[in-house]
């Protein structure tokens, strides 16, 4: 069962909405590789907010996921894709249904 989680908000930069979206699409590669991410959501909120939600067993697992691949590219991209820094929130999860 998942009892923590990732909570990251996108704000994508004018003329970079699809971009973004590609990049969460592409996303999804990289974190089928991870075992102990649980649960991973690439989301649109709105026409340039996007997000992460993603889910782990544990505290070590969301470390891991948090020195990944994903958030390394995340990063890296930052700068010209997006308006603002990421927003990452921590999160425990309190009750789920599925993984």
């Amino acid at each position: 069962m998942s009892k923590v989680g990732l909570l990251v908000r996108l704000e994508a930069k004018p003329g970079k909405e699809q971009a973004v979206a590609d990049f969460l699409r592409g996303g999804l590669a990289l974190v089928e590789l991870e075992p102990d991410t649980t649960t991973w959501y690439g989301i649109q909120l709105g026409p340039s907010t996007f997000g992460i939600f993603d889910t782990f067993p544990d505290e070590a697992g969301r470390k891991v996921h948090l020195g990944g691949q994903v958030a390394e590219a995340l990063f890296a991209h930052a700068p010209e894709l997006l308006a603002a820094e990421p927003t990452i929130e921590m999160v425990d999860i309190l009750a789920s249904k599925g993984a």
